[in-house]
């Protein structure tokens, strides 16, 4: 079934449609068949239509059955009816193509596939002016301290990775000391991050309570191929086995993932692993390390959700 129509925006288009929208389309026809033997005639071909019991037409007579019902008359009755108001105090007026976009949004950070914009001929930033643009100076405050945190967290991820061998984790303190600096520590610290003390799954954390990816003063809630990319991990040869096995992980993710996705989700993370994290590990400690490295998810701290094929 090839299915016409026109967006208010956009020129007339057309969407040849799948097997299931087939099906749905026609329990619709089906559905609406009575309402519409009651129609105009210039109404009748049309695909959507309601009825309305106060509708008039322009010489005055009556026309129960009509055209897709207004979507903003139902907003302001709505409005209306709940006592919506905005923070000025005047009645709330509903953004739907706001509300579209944050839900699209999300999705997007669950994981969903589908396009990210709403409008297929728009970029990522003309939705972004259309429907998300700030109106008022907090939310022009809250958007800017949003740019700065991801400016931030973009020049963290650029540091390259602080990854020891025996030798050096025990001489960390002498041949690192512009990492000792921006880590922040002390002797003490210095002796819990080479002793393992301060270990977590994936490399030694320098803080786990800095606030990097959750609230400062709690533990960090990231998951454990975030601290590939953390500013605050250092990797030493302890951590031989569970590296490759976050490796073989994300190569069962690209496996069973779509492309565009899992690249989105774990490409950075990967691309850090392979080219600049395994390579500075000595041989020794990888193939140490070999055996105990299984091709499915066993040892892993994953999620249910998270798990793989």
């Amino acid at each position: 079934m090839l299915i016409t129509y026109v967006k208010g925006r956009t020129a007339r288009e057309s969407s040849n449609l799948p097997a299931r929208a087939v099906r749905l389309v026609e329990r619709w026809l089906e559905y609406s068949a009575p309402l519409r033997s009651f129609a105009d005639d210039e109404l009748r071909r049309q695909l959507w239509m309601s009825y309305s019991p106060r509708w008039f037409t322009a010489s005055g007579g009556f026309r129960p059955v009509v055209g897709p019902p207004s979507d903003t008359d139902h907003d302001r009755r709505l409005v209306k009816e709940a006592g919506l108001v905005d923070d000025a105090g005047k009645p709330l007026v509903i953004h739907r193509g706001r509300i579209r976009a944050t839900y699209h949004e999300r999705l997007a950070r669950r994981g969903w596939t589908g396009r990210a914009t709403i409008d297929p001929n728009h970029t990522a930033r003309t939705e972004g002016d259309h429907y998300v643009t700030p109106t008022s100076p907090a939310q022009l405050d809250a958007v800017e301290s949003i740019i700065e945190d991801g400016q931030a967290d973009v020049l963290r991820k650029a540091l390259p990775p602080v990854v020891l061998s025996a030798e050096q984790a025990v001489r960390f303190a002498e041949d690192f000391p512009d990492e000792v600096k921006r880590l922040e520590l002390d002797a003490e610290a210095i002796a819990e991050l080479v002793g393992g003390e301060r270990d977590v799954f994936t490399a030694a954390c320098a803080d786990q309570l800095a606030g990097v990816h959750g609230p400062a003063g709690q533990p960090c809630p990231a998951r454990p191929w975030v601290c590939l990319l953390c500013p605050l991990a250092v990797f030493l040869p302890r951590h031989a086995a569970n590296l490759p096995r976050l490796n073989a992980f994300f190569a069962r993710q690209f496996r069973q993932m779509p492309t565009e996705n899992s690249v989105r989700v774990f490409g950075p993370y990967a691309d850090r692993l392979a080219n600049e994290i395994l390579p500075e590990l000595s041989e020794g400690a990888k193939m140490k390390a070999a055996p105990e490295v299984a091709d499915d998810d066993t040892d892993l701290p994953l999620r249910p959700e998270e798990g793989t094929l």
